[in-house]
C-alpha cells in the first residue's frame, strides 16, 4: 500500500492549505466529531463530495467553542459557504445517557475524551459563524439537523423545539444523506446563482420571512402543518403533525411542507428519489484514506473508528419503520444498495491495509439483510405512504430475496486475503421465518442463515426482537414475539445440524411507550423460560423524529390521535429495568411483592419458583439452552399467561 501524505486529506489548518498551494477557500465545513476520512463518516462523505465537483475544501473538527474562537476564524472565508454538522450522532446521544447524565467517553473523540462536543453542536457553531461572519451563508446537515427540521421534543430540555433553523441562524438545512442536494447546491452557485435564490432546492430547507412571497414550483403539492406556537398550546396537533411529516418522508412523490414559526414560514422541500446503484457507488469509490487525520496520532484510538476499521457498508435506508427508530427517517425508507463490483473493490482496499489480518468485522448496513430488496412493481410503491414495508405483515410487492446477499458474501469470502467476514450488524430475524415471510422461498431463507451461522458469527448471533408484548410489538411496528420463537427453533436445528454451540442474543427495549410494569414481569418471564438470562438491555431514549417520541412527549399516537401511556418517572423506568435482572438476589424480594400486588402467580412461578435450577448458576453469568427448555410455545400454561398479558 503507497505511503499516505498529509495531503492525502482534506485540509485542517492553514499549513495544510498551503501545502496544497491554495490562496482561498470555496467551502469550510465545520464538525462535531475528530476527523476520520471515511465512507460511514458523514463530514467526511460530504467533504470528498464538494471536493469531487473540484471545490476546494477543508474541514475543521471538533472546534473549540470555550476560547477566543479562533478555530471559527483561522481558515478566512470561504467563496461559497460554511458547512455544519453536529456528527455522526445527535450531540445530545453522544453526550447523555437515557437517564440524562453525561457520559464519560465519546466514541468519536480520541481516546474516547469527553468535552471536544458541545450540547447542541450545531446550532452552537452556527450561531458563532453567523456572528463572525455575517454575510457568509451557513448551510446545516447532518443527523441532528435532518431530525430537528421541524418543530420537535428535546428530551434532554424537556420542552418542544422550533426547526433548528431558527435557533441556529443558519441560511439552509440540508436533511437525510446530502450527497444529492449539495450536487445542485454547487452547480447553481457556479452558475452564478445567489445562494439566497437556491430555495427550491429538492431535500432541503429554508425560513422565508414575512415579507418574502413563497417561491413557486409547478411540480409540487403543498401542504400546511400546525404552526410551532399552536404545537406548543395543543399536543394532540403537535402530534398529528407527525404523520404528515413522516409519510410526506417516505413518499416518492413527495409534498412540500410549510410550518409557520413565529413571523416566518419554514418550507420543507421534497426529498430525492432513492440513490441509483450509480449514485451511490460514486459516494464510496471516492479516494477516501479510511483513516483518522494523522494530527490524532499522539492522541489516542478513535472508538467509532476502531470499531469500523475493517467493515464494509453495503447500503443505505431501512424499510422497517420501527417506531423508536430513526434510521428511516434521516436515510429513507428505500434502500439504495451498491453495486458488487463496488464493494469488493472496497474489501480489497481494506485487504491491503498494512494492519488487516484477515477479519472482516462487518458486511451490512442498518439492517444486514435488506440488500437489493425492493419493490416488485415500482408504480405500486409510489403510490405507497405506509411507514415501514414489513409491519404489520411483509408487503406482497416487496422482494425479500436473500440470494444476492449470500452471493455476496461468497464473493467477499473468496478474496485471497479475506480469512472470514463477519455480520456485525443487526440482523433482521422476523424476514427469515417462512412464516412471517410468506412470500419468501423457505428453502432460500435457510441458505442465508446457515451461510450466516456457519460462516459469518464468531459465537454469537445478535438480534433483536425488542420485547414479547403483543401491544407493544405492535406500537414499535415490530411482529408478534411468536416469530422469534420460529426463528430460534430453525437456529437450534441448525446449531445441532453443523455441530456449532452458537449463542443467540436477543436484544430488548424497556419503558417504551404502552409498556407496563406486567409487560416487563412476562417479559423476564418468557425469555427465562427459553433459556435466556439477559445481560445488555436498553431502556427508551425519546430522539426526534420517531412516533414514540411523540407519544412519549404528548400521550397520543400520532396516527389514530388515541391516547398511549408511557413510563416517565425515575421509579417507573427503573421497575421495568429491574425485572430483566430478575435473577439477582437485590431484586428477588422486590418482585415477588410486586408481582403478588398485581395478581400474576403465574409469572411469579415462573421468575422465582421455589426449586429454581437457575439457582446453580454462577451470579451474572449467562445462560443459553438449545435444546433442552422447553418452548413456550408448548407450555401448559401458555394460554393463560398469554390471555393475561393481551387483555390489559
Amino acid at each position: 500500500m503507497q505511503e499516505l501524505q498529509l495531503s492525502d486529506w482534506l485540509p485542517t489548518t492553514n499549513k495544510e492549505v498551503k501545502i496544497r498551494g491554495w490562496e482561498e477557500l470555496d467551502v469550510i465545513l465545520f464538525s462535531g466529531d475528530a476527523y476520520v476520512d471515511h465512507p460511514t463518516f458523514g463530514p467526511a462523505v460530504i467533504g470528498r463530495t464538494l471536493e469531487s465537483y473540484g471545490l476546494k475544501v477543508a474541514i475543521v473538527p471538533q472546534p473549540n467553542v470555550n476560547d477566543n474562537l479562533q478555530d471559527f476564524v483561522k481558515l478566512g472565508r470561504p467563496k461559497m459557504f460554511f458547512g455544519v454538522t453536529g456528527g455522526c450522532m445527535d450531540p445530545m446521544i453522544s453526550n447523555y445517557n437515557a437517564n440524562k447524565k453525561r457520559r464519560d467517553k465519546d466514541a468519536y473523540t480520541p481516546n474516547g475524551e469527553i468535552g471536544f462536543r458541545p450540547d447542541y453542536a450545531t446550532t452552537v457553531y452556527s450561531n458563532i459563524l453567523k456572528e463572525k461572519w455575517p454575510d457568509v451563508p451557513v448551510l446545516i446537515g447532518g443527523i441532528e439537523a435532518s431530525l430537528r427540521r421541524v418543530t420537535h421534543y428535546d428530551y434532554w430540555s424537556d420542552k418542544l423545539m422550533p426547526t433548528i433553523l431558527e435557533s441556529s441562524k443558519a441560511d439552509m438545512l440540508v436533511y437525510g444523506m446530502g450527497e444529492q442536494p449539495l450536487r445542485e447546491i454547487v452547480r447553481l452557485l457556479q452558475k452564478g446563482v445567489p445562494f439566497k435564490s437556491l430555495n427550491t432546492i429538492s431535500q432541503t430547507a429554508v425560513m422565508v420571512s414575512a415579507d418574502e412571497s413563497i417561491p413557486k414550483n409547478s411540480n409540487w403539492e403543498d401542504v400546511e402543518i400546525a404552526s410551532h406556537e399552536t404545537c406548543l398550546k395543543d399536543k394532540k396537533a403537535y402530534a398529528s403533525n407527525f404523520k404528515v411529516i413522516e409519510q410526506e418522508s417516505n413518499k416518492l412523490a413527495a409534498r412540500r411542507i410549510f410550518q409557520k414559526v413565529g413571523d416566518k414560514t419554514l418550507m420543507i422541500n421534497p426529498p430525492y428519489p432513492t440513490m441509483t446503484e450509480e449514485e451511490i457507488d460514486a459516494s464510496f469509490d471516492l479516494p477516501y484514506t479510511r483513516l483518522p487525520h494523522p494530527k490524532y496520532n499522539k492522541r489516542g484510538p478513535i472508538p467509532a473508528f476502531e470499531m469500523i476499521k475493517f467493515s464494509i457498508n453495503i447500503h443505505r435506508g431501512c424499510f422497517g419503520g420501527c417506531s423508536f427508530c430513526t434510521i428511516s427517517a434521516h436515510q429513507g425508507k428505500f434502500i439504495a444498495s451498491r453495486s458488487q463490483e463496488s464493494i469488493l473493490k472496497e474489501v480489497d482496499k481494506v485487504a491491503n491495509m498494512p494492519d488487516f489480518k484477515g477479519y472482516l468485522s462487518d458486511i451490512g448496513g442498518p439492517s444486514a439483510n435488506m440488500y437489493k430488496m425492493k419493490g416488485k412493481i415500482q408504480s405500486i410503491c409510489d403510490k405507497c405512504v405506509a411507514p415501514s414495508c414489513i409491519s404489520p405483515v411483509i408487503c406482497s410487492n416487496l422482494d425479500t430475496s436473500h440470494k444476492p446477499l449470500t452471493e455476496l458474501y461468497k464473493a467477499v469470502d473468496s478474496h485471497p486475503k479475506v480469512k472470514k467476514s463477519f455480520i456485525g450488524s443487526g440482523i433482521r430475524h422476523d424476514m427469515l421465518v417462512p412464516e412471517f415471510n410468506k412470500n419468501a422461498d423457505p428453502k432460500e431463507l435457510d441458505d442465508y442463515t446457515e451461510e450466516v451461522m456457519t460462516k459469518h458469527v464468531s459465537g454469537r448471533l445478535k438480534v433483536a426482537p425488542e420485547h414479547t408484548s403483543d401491544p407493544v410489538l405492535k406500537l414499535m411496528r415490530k411482529p408478534s414475539f411468536t416469530y422469534f420463537h420460529k426463528f430460534k427453533e430453525r437456529f437450534d436445528k441448525i446449531n445441532v445440524k453443523h455441530k456449532l454451540k452458537l449463542q443467540l442474543i436477543p436484544y430488548f427495549i424497556s419503558n417504551h411507550p404502552a409498556c407496563e410494569a406486567e409487560d416487563m414481569a412476562n417479559l423476564a418471564a418468557e425469555t427465562k423460560d427459553m433459556g435466556f438470562q439477559l445481560e445488555q438491555v436498553q431502556g427508551f431514549t425519546p430522539t426526534p423524529m420517531t412516533v414514540a417520541t411523540v407519544i412519549y412527549y404528548s400521550g397520543y399516537h400520532p396516527y389514530t390521535l388515541k391516547k398511549v401511556k408511557t413510563p416517565k418517572t425515575r421509579k417507573e423506568k427503573d421497575e421495568q429495568h429491574r425485572f430483566f435482572f430478575w435473577y439477582k438476589d437485590e431484586n428477588k424480594a422486590w418482585i415477588r411483592n410486586t408481582l403478588s400486588k398485581l395478581g400474576r402467580q403465574d409469572l411469579l412461578k415462573v421468575l422465582l419458583p421455589e426449586n429454581d435450577s437457575w439457582r446453580k448458576n454462577k451470579p451474572g453469568k449467562p445462560k443459553h439452552t438449545f435444546n433442552d427448555a422447553v418452548p413456550f410455545n408448548q407450555r401448559k400454561d401458555k394460554a393463560k399467561f398469554r390471555s393475561k398479558n393481551k387483555k390489559r
